[in-house]
């Protein structure tokens, strides 16, 4: 772990040292209104740098509907190899698992997403339900942390916790942003299932699932020629520490407003030092 990061003003400085970033999406590329200044140009530069370009996102969505909604961004779809969210992880996992255990009766799913959002199940053998008490296993997908109080999902997990009905969270984000600014992501949802008693199972950064199917998509890329860029310490940071990358923090995101001594004090807390820090996704000062 690097004590002390390099700050770098621009991407240009320190391209040349990877062959591939896994880049985040939600404080990195974008805000919950849209890109960020410079984003798309600079996400075109690395690609025409030569580099493997996954966007990582601990999205509950699968691969298509991000790939979709950020080239409706006004993103160029050809600056990326992969989309590569949780939620994909995730699906592929779920049918796996049908797949091994033959059932005349599908499993029931009570599924916590976001915007009517059906595809972590699209195309699965599983029956929906609205309702904790019915629910086999719960897959939690994302947060609705903006238009429900927490007490909400309270009520509805409640029923399941108490009958020990294990939940699969896609979407470890803790703090999500929205138009509005902030509020609680379903990895805060995740949190108080199992503060009711629940069991989770946990997809996407910072854990091992998501970065192994990264480095399947880059086949042979020696993992020092991978950095990781991201604006969350716990998850972006952390995770390409524990997967033996390399990692760029930005300063926009969720930490937007951190003091240099704030961040110092969840470098510790995690365990994890970026080896740069740049002020926002940019090619170049200039």
């Amino acid at each position: 772990m690097t004590n002390r990061p390099l700050i770098i003003s621009g991407l240009d400085e320190i391209e040349e040292r990877f062959d591939a970033f896994l880049i985040d999406q939600f404080g990195v590329l974008r805000d919950g209104s849209g890109p960020y200044p410079g984003a798309v140009e600079t996400l075109v530069r690395l690609k025409q740098a030569g580099k493997m370009i996954i966007i990582l996102s601990n999205s509950g969505k699968r691969s298509a509907e991000n790939d979709r909604r950020l080239a409706a961004l006004g993103f160029d779809s050809q600056s990326w190899d992969w989309f590569l969210t949780s939620g994909e992880v995730a699906w592929r996992i779920l049918q796996s698992e049908i797949r091994q255990v033959s059932s005349a009766v599908p499993r029931t799913c009570l599924l916590i997403s976001r915007d009517g959002d059906t595809s972590p199940l699209d195309g699965l053998d599983l029956v929906r339900t609205e309702r904790g008490e019915e629910a086999d296993f719960i897959l939690l997908a994302a947060s609705e942390g903006d238009v429900y109080p927490l007490p909400f999902y309270e009520a509805l997990l409640a029923p399941a916790a108490r009958r020990g009905i294990p939940c699969l969270c896609t979407n470890p984000d803790k703090i999500m942003l929205t138009k509005n600014g902030t509020a609680f992501g379903a990895g805060r949802i995740a949190e108080l299932y199992e503060e009711l008693g629940g069991t989770v199972r946990w997809i996407g950064k910072p854990f091992p699932d998501i970065y192994a199917a990264a480095r399947d998509f880059l086949g042979s890329t020696a993992p020092e020629r991978i950095c990781c860029i991201g604006d969350s310490i716990e998850h972006d940071i952390a995770g390409a520490a524990g997967a033996g990358l390399k990692s760029i923090l930005v300063t926009t995101g969720i930490l937007e407003t951190a003091s240099d001594a704030e961040r110092q004090a969840l470098f510790v807390g995690h365990g994890a030092t970026p080896d740069f820090i740049l002020p926002s996704f940019r090619w170049s000062e200039g």
